[in-house]
């Protein structure tokens, strides 16, 4: 897991440290020293910890004009033993909404599998960011894990999405792309 880096050839359209808005913003990394670990195994020092011991984060891209961000995750998103989206929700989403974003992006390729425990955060999530015309989609999650959002009825909050060559586009195409097909699937 220490090999697995957060997507970086958007740094320099992008650079969380950097957006006085991120709620990483001045944090200094290092590139040599790993001390972050997902359960017994090391993982990239490019990677934000926002209080969660099994998931961990990296935001690639905040366009408060667009009011939409990407955030990258590994590890393993645990409800029931971290309360996972609890800690997400207050320490990296309430920010963003904060500032006006409200369209999230979630990358979850590296999310090894979820434990739920309750939907409460889920749905008061959902009515936060749908009354600002907003909206959540996981990109990209493997499909063991999207099996286990699922069967807890977190898909009718969260829109699973899987586009393969996502790095292949610039953000604001890849925002585009993913609005379009979501536009798609509510007037369905």
């Amino acid at each position: 897991m220490h090999n697995l880096e957060p997507f970086y050839n958007w740094r320099h359209i992008y650079v969380t440290e950097e957006d006085e808005h991120s709620p990483f913003f001045k944090k200094q990394y290092s590139e040599f020293e790993f001390s972050q670990t997902v359960y017994n195994f090391f993982i990239h020092p490019q990677w934000d910890d926002f209080g969660s011991s099994t998931l961990y984060l990296k935001i690639l891209m905040a366009d408060y004009d667009e009011k939409y961000a990407i955030i990258e995750f590994i590890g393993e998103w645990n409800d029931a033993m971290e309360n996972d989206i609890m800690i997400l929700k207050r320490g990296v989403i309430e920010k963003m909404m904060g500032n006006g974003i409200y369209k999230f992006i979630l990358i979850g390729e590296n999310v090894l599998n979820f434990h739920s425990d309750n939907i409460d955060y889920y749905e008061e999530l959902y009515e936060e960011v749908g009354e600002n015309n907003g909206w959540i989609v996981a990109l990209n999650f493997p499909e063991q894990t999207c099996y286990d959002f699922k069967i807890e009825h977190i898909d009718r909050i969260i829109h699973f999405f899987e586009i393969t060559d996502w790095r292949a586009y610039k953000p604001f195409h890849l925002f585009k792309k993913i609005e379009k097909e979501w536009m798609k699937r509510i007037e369905e």
